[in-house]
């Protein structure tokens, strides 16, 4: 229910979430960034509904014991695994409760966040007051969220603790539909631009009786994954719901105040995008394989290592020298990474594997008319470029 990260991993997070910030923070003047904190007083929990609504229905088999949400469940009186006969539904808290202080009592009592929004709610009167924003802006945050869901393998799609990227936009009431047709345009462009098949993508929107207790309309988009079409983004209208019973419930004034006019709770549009999950169809999308050998076939903004850098021999102190050298140099503008394991093809299919674009191979030309040879992971077509130019080679490459 839970996975680690290593070097490569990683990397290729921190790049998915990366370009995510440059795109809906960075280079937007209506969008602000914040960081906001995991555990936060058990009230803001009672004031959002979660303590009350943020529920699911349990099942259990008789037979083998395992149990299963009952809403994600085709028969809701078998069990999938042995065909068992099951329990009826009994609702579980979905937050994962642990305790402030010595004691364990209940007012201790507080929650791991489900989600990153109460954090940007509860801080909405901070930015007015200090970024003096006007409508409509939106507030942005990466973080953890932690749900105690019952999760059916498949990797990394449903996991206790995950990545969130998560914006609130505030807009008037009247204008929340626009913005909402205009935030599905922008999710939809964002996985576009990172390479996902369109046939693999469409929207569905929730039922009534699906969507959370805060939201008025809520659409995901879906992706086709191995095991079935399921939820990859969700885009919610939350409408005034948390700023008003936020307000009401600490007494703190979170009303917008226009220069002209009466001030007003703003409604919200929100949209999620799960880090884990775009990880996760980014490798499915990027994994090929032929005769000859697997590799992914990853943007170049996206690859952990935009570059490999190998001496022809390891054996030879001169080409190692001048590789390593070269490596170095690289290295200040982009992540590289320097090989001189085993036979140089060995070593072209390892970086295949990672994702690496294009590898520099170092040999006996190097040394006496400074050209080295880049291979292209896609085409594993070959060229000699010089190494005076060989950084400007790569970056106009990823760009």
């Amino acid at each position: 229910n839970t996975y680690d990260y290593g070097p490569l991993g990683v990397e290729l997070m921190r790049n998915i979430q990366d370009l995510w910030w440059k795109r809906f923070v960075l280079k937007r003047p209506d969008i602000y960034g914040v960081n906001t904190s995991i555990l936060m007083n058990r009230r803001v929990w009672e004031a959002s509904g979660h303590v009350e609504n943020f529920t699911d229905p349990l099942v259990e088999c008789l037979s083998c014991h395992k149990r299963f949400r009952a809403d994600h469940l085709k028969d809701k009186e078998r069990c999938p695994e042995c065909g068992g006969k099951l329990t009826e539904p009994k609702m579980f808290q979905g937050m994962f409760k642990t305790h402030v202080g010595a004691t364990e009592d209940k007012g201790a009592e507080i929650f791991l966040r489900p989600e990153t929004a109460q954090g940007m709610f509860v801080n909405f009167k901070n930015i007015l007051d200090s970024i003096h924003p006007k409508l409509p802006f939106g507030l942005a945050q990466i973080g953890k969220g932690f749900r105690n869901e019952i999760t059916l393998g498949n990797f990394i799609f449903r996991t206790l603790e995950f990545d969130m990227m998560e914006i609130e936009y505030f807009v008037e009431e009247k204008n929340w539909e626009k913005t909402f047709e205009l935030w599905k345009e922008e999710m939809w462009s964002w996985l576009i631009d990172l390479g996902l098949d369109k046939k693999k993508l469409s929207w569905r929107e929730h039922s009534e009786k699906e969507r959370a207790h805060y939201s008025k309309r809520t659409e995901d988009i879906e992706y086709e994954f191995p095991f079935g079409r399921s939820e990859l983004y969700g885009l919610a209208y939350r409408g005034d719901y948390d700023l008003r019973n936020h307000s009401e419930k600490s007494g703190v004034d979170l009303k917008y105040y226009p220069p002209d006019g009466e001030p007003f709770y703003p409604h919200v549009v929100e949209p999620t995008f799960g880090a884990n999950r775009t990880l996760l169809v980014i490798l499915l999308e990027s994994y090929k394989k032929d005769e000859k050998r697997v590799y992914l076939k990853l943007d170049p903004k996206l690859a952990p290592y935009k570059v490999a850098v190998f001496p022809l021999l390891a054996n030879k102190e001169d080409l190692v020298d001048m590789a390593y050298s070269i490596y170095k140099d690289l290295l200040v503008a982009f992540p590289a990474v320097f090989d001189d394991r085993g036979n140089i093809g060995k070593r072209y299919f390892a970086q295949d594997e990672i994702g690496t674009p294009w590898c520099v191979t170092v040999d006996f030309d190097s040394l006496k008319d400074k050209t080295v040879t880049v291979r292209d992971r896609d085409t594993m077509a070959q060229e000699r470029v010089l190494v005076d130019n060989l950084k400007d080679y790569i970056l106009n490459r990823i760009s």
